[in-house]
């Protein structure tokens, strides 16, 4: 089949979510400008780049966590691994501004080193960011997108020293889950090396 994006696939459920697949879960934590510690997950989240490292999350509208880290510049990224997911889940519930997730998923808080944000105690890794950029992106119809995408540059990185071996992080011992479309998601599979030619 193929269909032009702007009109009916005419499928029960959207492909678009299910193609663009699997990817990592934002698991992002800010605090509000009132001090209220915040914690959503985001299935729209990837690294840019690692040079300088920025990562980047997209909320639908201004959500919580984004207008948070445009509040106060900062947010931060927390591994999520399978033994988290039903608390993940849990923090992605629709709650009133000034809940504190953290509580309701029943997770303890560990104070960031260079941001004010704290990260989820238990977490693989997690990265501390400083914002860089806000957009709202401009459609080919010229209207803006329902869209914000948050762009950070990693200010601190936390690693569990359980999950280094030989020198790499063991993505095998963390053990993520990622977002595979509609209500889906993955866990890690074989893992294999594959060397760039030349």
């Amino acid at each position: 089949m193929f269909y032009q994006a702007d009109q009916d696939h005419g499928l029960p459920f959207n492909p678009f979510k299910a193609i663009v697949a699997p990817r990592p879960i934002g698991w992002i934590s800010t605090v509000s400008k009132d001090g209220v510690p915040n914690l959503a997950p985001y299935s729209f989240f990837n690294g840019l780049c690692d040079v300088p490292p920025i990562l980047m999350f997209s909320s639908g509208n201004m959500k919580d966590s984004a207008q948070n880290a445009a509040d106060t510049g900062e947010f931060t990224f927390n591994y999520v691994s399978r033994s988290m997911q039903d608390q993940m889940n849990v923090s992605s519930a629709s709650v009133e501004a000034g809940i504190n997730e953290f509580e309701t998923a029943g997770l303890e808080m560990v104070a960031g080193n260079t941001v004010s944000c704290p990260r989820v105690a238990g977490t693989p890794a997690a990265m501390e960011c400083k914002l860089l950029d806000i957009i709202n992106p401009t459609t080919l119809d010229g209207s803006k997108a329902p869209y914000f995408l948050v762009l950070g540059q990693v200010s601190g990185v936390y690693i569990d020293d359980s999950m280094i071996s030989n020198g790499r992080f063991d993505i095998e011992k963390a053990d993520p889950i990622m977002r595979a479309g509609y209500h889906d998601y993955v866990a890690m599979g074989d893992i294999f090396e594959m060397k760039r030619p030349g």
